[in-house]
């Protein structure tokens, strides 16, 4: 049954609560253990700093992620999908200098989204040292850890290609389980100390941050940070399971962590001095207020929600590459849609990439511990650059200094986040640092590469397939000429005024000429309907040359050689095109010829000699060309991998510079020889 995103229903809440906030939803896992070191120990913990720390906390959520990401910018949907790059498409047209916040901000994210798996589920793995489980004793080894964490995430990312909507219903009632778990533990253990519900008066927030006891200082905040990392990604998965479910839903997990987070403060205030627990640098709070015979399940329940945290992050990261691919950031791959809804995406690619990083990244730091003091710096530079854009999408909605107010107040808190998290770069957020450059250092090339190119591309590139109708009919009737193919195809984009690329006519007129019975310029369009399946014929006032422009739905495959076949044998039915006869053939009565698709490549060949490129420019168009020849290639792409293709290599034709140099030396001249020399201007 198709899901209804616009509406809100059961399915969807469970589907939201499956898949929004499981980065989000497990930060009480690591959060208040984090804060806890920031003291060196739990002795040196006192009442004023952990309420002050949890008062933190609560406005910390209720500013970031409840103000600016819930009620502010997921206004800001480009149909119905939510992130960095589909908030960007909402405002490009306002400056060009506004693609570099969006760049940098999804570089970020992508990268985040390798380090959140892996702190997640080795956090919540962790909790398995010393305990048995269903008669399986796990031991005190780090080891053992780093192989089982392994384990689930493989096993997390080969679930990856039964898409979101399954996963959501399966992880959903879970992660009900989890939300109710967290609130009922946490009320609990508030009872242990009453007065930790201060927290909600923002003065405590405040007064930590400059007291003596805070032996961090504002780098505190760096710690405080975490429990807000899932928001930009509730953002992102938006187009997964709709605003409305995330609206009903986001109060619910948000009282649910509060009062967990009390629970852990409540449980830190009464049992820091205590001599079992008082020298310990680094001790999680979540686990050790639980009694012995619910830790076990707490384990359990803890790890499938670390699970789902990881979902959180690669769903969305393939919703960003997705929409990264069609505002010309990264080059194209193969996406599948494993259910009707065009926003749940599987993207092979991107899966396995992200799982290879995600698990160096596990035996990198090779502890939680170490993971943490990584976690959240790249997560404030895309957060930071989501108000940049937003100020934009505000400035057109309501007056500008209101929406220079509302950015700046968001602004000023995000970048003393920033600030206090940059000491996290040199504890291993180095790592994530390097990941997000490598990202970026790809889509510049990308997006460069392609705005350099159209500058250099001059009309001259495009002819009018019309002009050269006659040409191509005279050619097929030309018996001098051997036939090539009974059907030539060239995957290629006709635009406005039948344009086509010059080096599809040169393929066929001038490098070797090409005889066809039928010459085919076919257009591949994806539409929004799944299912979608037509098709428009232009014969150009011809026999035999022929515009195809397929419409197919997002969840139709790229078969163009059986779509072909098929309109092939509808226009011979109707008398459009002549009958195809083989005469040789395992086909009885076989009336459709055979086809060849030409596919064209384009290498920087002349790029070398054109003095009118510049050096830069040659690099990023270089490289543009270098990316678009090892990702998804056409032959994959359109499903030719059975087909006849024949791949050609073509300059990019750019208008060569003359050489002023160029000096003609001599010419003999048959009748008279005599020399004449001469410069070329």
């Amino acid at each position: 049954m198709k899901a209804n995103l616009n509406k809100l229903t059961m399915a969807g809440v469970l589907i939201a609560i499956g898949i929004v906030y499981g980065d989000i939803g497990t930060s009480p896992l690591y959060v208040m253990n984090a804060i806890i070191g920031d003291q060196g120990k739990m002795a040196n913990t006192t009442p004023d700093y952990i309420i002050g720390s949890i008062s933190l906390i609560f406005w910390t959520l209720m500013i970031i992620t409840t103000i600016k990401y819930v009620v502010i910018t997921m206004k800001a949907d480009n149909n119905h999908e939510g992130g960095i790059f589909a908030l960007y498409a909402l405002v490009r047209k306002k400056a060009k200098w506004l693609v570099w916040p969006a760049l940098i901000g999804g570089a970020a994210l992508l990268a985040d989204g390798t380090l959140t798996p892996a702190v997640t589920v080795t956090s919540s793995i962790e909790g398995l040292k010393n305990q048995t489980i269903a008669g399986i004793h796990f031991s005190n080894s780090q080891s053992e850890v780093l192989i089982i964490t392994t384990c689930v995430l493989l096993g997390l990312f080969m679930i990856q290609r039964f898409g979101t909507g399954a996963i959501g219903k399966s992880f959903g009632p879970i992660m009900v389980i989890w939300f109710g778990f967290l609130a009922i533990v946490g009320i609990i253990n508030t009872f242990q100390y009453p007065e930790i519900i201060k927290a909600l008066n923002p003065g405590y927030a405040f007064e930590v941050l400059f007291s003596r006891q805070n032996k961090a200082g504002i780098f505190i905040l760096g710690s405080i940070f975490l429990a807000t990392t899932g928001a930009e990604a509730l953002y992102s998965d938006m187009g997964h399971v709709g605003k409305k479910n995330i609206y009903f839903t986001w109060p619910l997990v948000y009282l649910s962590l509060v009062l967990n987070y009390f629970g852990q403060g409540a449980w830190v205030i009464k049992h820091a001095q205590d001599p079992a627990f008082a020298s310990m640098p680094r001790i999680n709070p979540f686990y050790e207020m639980l009694a012995n015979d619910v830790r076990p399940f707490a384990i359990v329940i803890a790890t499938l929600a670390a699970i789902i945290a990881s979902q959180a992050l690669i769903t969305g990261s393939y919703t960003l590459v997705d929409e990264a691919i069609g505002l010309r950031f990264l080059p194209r791959f193969i996406i599948k849609h494993p259910s009707n809804v065009r926003s749940q995406i599987y993207i092979s690619t991107i899966n396995w990439i992200l799982c290879g990083i995600t698990l160096f990244v596990v035996w990198y730091f090779g502890s939680s511990e170490k993971m943490e003091a990584a976690y959240g710096l790249a997560i404030t530079i895309t957060m930071l650059s989501t108000t940049v854009l937003l100020f934009e999408f505000l400035a057109s909605k309501i007056q500008r200094i209101f929406a220079y107010t509302i950015a700046s107040f968001f602004a000023i808190i995000e970048s003393i986040f920033f600030l206090a998290s940059l000491v996290k770069f040199v504890k291993g957020g180095y790592v994530t640092f390097f990941i997000m450059m490598a990202i970026l250092y790809v889509m510049i090339m990308w997006f460069f590469g392609n705005k350099r190119r159209d500058h250099y591309e001059r009309e001259s590139e495009y002819v009018s397939l019309k002009d050269y109708k006659d040409q191509l009919s005279a050619l097929s009737r030309d018996s001098t000429i051997p036939y090539y193919t009974s059907n030539l195809v060239y995957m290629t984009k006709i635009k406005d005024d039948y344009r086509i690329k010059r080096n599809t006519m040169y393929s066929i007129l001038d490098k070797e000429p090409k005889r066809a019975k039928v010459y085919w310029f076919v257009t591949v369009n994806e539409t929004s309907s799944p299912y979608e399946s037509n098709y428009t014929v232009d014969m150009l006032d011809t026999d035999n040359v022929v515009d195809v422009q397929l419409y197919l739905g997002f969840r139709k495959p790229q078969t163009v050689s059986v779509y072909l076949h098929q309109i092939v044998n509808n226009l011979i039915e109707q008398g459009i095109i002549e009958k195809q006869v083989q005469q040789y053939s395992t086909i009885k009565n076989r009336t459709v010829g055979d086809f060849k698709f030409i596919l064209i490549t384009e290498r920087p060949s002349d790029l070398a000699s054109n003095t009118e490129v510049s050096q830069l420019d040659k690099q990023l168009i270089s490289g543009r060309l270098f990316l678009q020849n090892i990702t998804a290639s056409p032959v994959t792409w359109y499903g030719l991998e059975f087909s006849n293709t024949v791949q050609e290599i073509s300059p990019l034709f750019f208008n060569m510079q003359h050489d002023q140099y160029l000096v003609q030396r001599r010419i003999l001249h048959p009748i008279h020889s005599r020399e004449t020399k001469n410069t070329i201007e």
